[in-house]
């Protein structure tokens, strides 16, 4: 039995089963799983928040579109949950306390019982507590269940087509924004813009930019930053102050997940 059948499998005797789908290749492939298992019983959800860029919206949507499978859309604002926006170490516990009850009460509408999501082995080595707070709400990790590690995930995904099986992993906005610092509507519009200038003027795949009480520092993986020459990084930053950022710098010691992830006094 192959990896994808253990997967495909899990979803046996589920009945009726919701995905919580991002816009990433973990949840598509779970997704791909669960259709594949259970067609029509399988319902694909994605929640349209503030803190998710326009980019995975497009994704998510991508990705049910190559499987076929049915997607729904929470739509809430989570800049509204105070215990959110100020940001503190456990920012994605309340973040993902919240989206745990949205799914919960979209899932008894529609009469399902068994809630997903992309969480895979490799995610649990991290400081992840927005997985603590899925977990107590009852929501289950496929991919964790049958031990799928990113790479399994991304060799299964490019196996059966699904376009993503390459996509840089990603996070929600809010993420750029460090630990102590306020999340506001209009720093999340900056970064998210900032990102997408950054991308199509230097063709560069996974950009972060990070928003530091105003200021830019943007981060892409090490062996990219040499593109950055003087003449891009000039027109990268005169367009992000355009849109409201102080001053831009390029973080010499490139992209890492979670780098500004400590309180700012």
């Amino acid at each position: 039995m192959t990896k994808l059948d253990e997967l495909v499998n899990w979803f046996e005797s589920k009945n009726k089963v919701m995905v919580a789908l991002s816009g990433g290749v973990d949840s598509a492939l779970v997704a791909y799983a669960a259709f594949q298992k259970l067609g029509n019983l399988a319902i694909a959800v994605t929640a349209d928040y503030k803190t998710l860029s326009e980019e995975e919206l497009h994704s998510a949507k991508q990705i049910c579109r190559e499987i076929g499978i049915k997607q729904l859309f929470l739509d809430y604002n989570e800049l509204e949950n105070e215990e959110f926006t100020k940001n503190d170490s456990n920012r994605c516990f309340h973040c993902r306390m919240e989206l745990g009850d949205h799914l919960i009460a979209l899932a008894k509408e529609h009469n399902v019982r068994v809630i997903v999501d992309g969480t895979n082995l490799d995610d649990l080595g991290d400081y992840r507590p927005g997985i603590e707070a899925l977990k107590q709400n009852g929501i289950r990790s496929p991919l964790v269940e049958t031990n799928f590690s990113k790479l399994q995930v991304r060799e299964c995904a490019k196996s059966v087509g699904l376009s993503v099986y390459d996509k840089p992993s990603n996070s929600c906005l809010a993420s750029r924004i460090p630990w102590g610092q306020r999340v506001t509507a209009e720093k999340l519009t900056r970064i998210e813009f900032g990102e997408t200038i950054v991308k199509q003027l230097t063709n560069v795949k996974q950009v972060r930019v990070r928003d530091l009480n105003g200021s830019a520092k943007i981060e892409v993986d090490k062996v990219m930053i040499s593109l950055f020459n003087d003449d891009i990084l000039n027109e990268i930053t005169k367009k992000l102050k355009m849109i409201g950022f102080s001053a831009v710098e390029i973080d010499q010691d490139g992209y890492k997940p979670g780098k500004i992830n400590v309180i700012v006094d």
